[in-house]
């Protein structure tokens, strides 16, 4: 979750953007097989060519969906258990819940998705332009002397807006990407009529489940070892910690709000108090985050049911 400059990743999906399928689809091959990822059939089984199947591998594991199990090819995580296993709450990426979590994986995975990590948390434009984003993201990359080709951090960087923006038919990106790109739904980067400018501002984001937004925290102060943070702290980023403010774009009220609606349905894990005129958030006891997992999609089973 820290940013590290000994510890970057970029240019490592073989120019893909993340598409709709991907995430179930190499999740479930996975399962069925720890080494399908260096087996020949790869391609068969996944039903694309080979860059794409490095191209799944790698957003599995930007998505922290999966890790590398040494000596036996890679195995699942507790959070991909949870949602793409066997009894897993989202099998099919049907919730968007699920997609404002992946969200949220991947922006806090600064070691295997740096260029994600940096747009969320470190350029601060809300109006912009594609060339204002890839030479933000190269002088980041100069400054803190990070060892990556100008053309891959080009890559990265167009690569970011294509999969969060929606598409306006300016013919530039390919149409199945546009549509295939689930992070799109979020509305996190909105693209101008004609194309050819961008928004990525601070909104309320009723779409967020406060129980996506539990787990943002509790995996904040999980990385951090802490069990207090500055309302600050959680709106914008900080000395290379991501936020939840600025990963999901949320005005300061919207953050509060749904911080009171979450402590409200679970209470006893988080509290706001004001202490020497500073508003903190506390954590009042360790918890796992894959509460507010189970917690968000009980819910919404019993919702179903109801």
């Amino acid at each position: 979750m820290r940013f590290d400059p000994e510890n970057v990743g970029f240019g490592r999906h073989e120019t893909f953007a993340l598409r709709y399928s991907w995430l179930p689809k190499g999740f479930q091959a996975l399962q069925d097989n720890p080494e399908i990822f260096s087996s020949e059939d790869a391609t068969v089984v996944l039903g694309v060519g080979k860059n794409m199947v490095n191209a799944i591998r790698y957003w599995l594991l930007a998505s922290q969906l999966i890790e590398l199990n040494e000596g036996r090819g890679y195995q699942p995580t507790p959070v991909g258990e949870a949602l793409f296993g066997k009894k897993g709450y989202d099998p099919y990426l049907e919730d968007e819940a699920t997609i404002w979590l992946i969200h949220w994986l991947i922006v806090t995975n600064p070691q295997q998705a740096t260029a994600w990590y940096w747009f969320f948390n470190e350029f601060h434009k809300p109006d912009f332009v594609s060339q204002e984003v890839a030479t933000s993201l190269y002088d980041f990359v100069s400054q803190r002397k990070l060892k990556t080709a100008a053309t891959t951090v080009k890559n990265d960087a167009s690569i970011v807006l294509r999969m969060y923006a929606r598409s306006r038919g300016n013919g530039r990106t390919p149409i199945e990407e546009a549509l295939d790109s689930p992070l799109a739904l979020l509305n996190l980067i909105t693209q101008s009529p004609g194309g050819r400018s961008y928004t990525s501002r601070p909104s309320e984001r009723e779409g967020l489940p406060i129980g996506i937004l539990g787990y943002a925290l509790a995996d904040l102060f999980r990385n951090l070892e802490l069990n207090e943070l500055p309302i600050e702290d959680l709106m914008y980023s900080k000395e290379g910690i991501a936020s939840p403010g600025a990963v999901f774009r949320l005005t300061e009220n919207a953050l509060i709000t749904k911080l009171e609606k979450l402590m409200h349905e679970m209470p006893g894990v988080f509290e706001i108090r004001e202490s020497a005129g500073i508003h903190q958030c506390y954590l009042l006891e360790k918890v796992d985050p894959a509460v507010f997992i189970r917690f968000h999609y009980s819910s919404e089973t019993q919702e179903v049911a109801a």
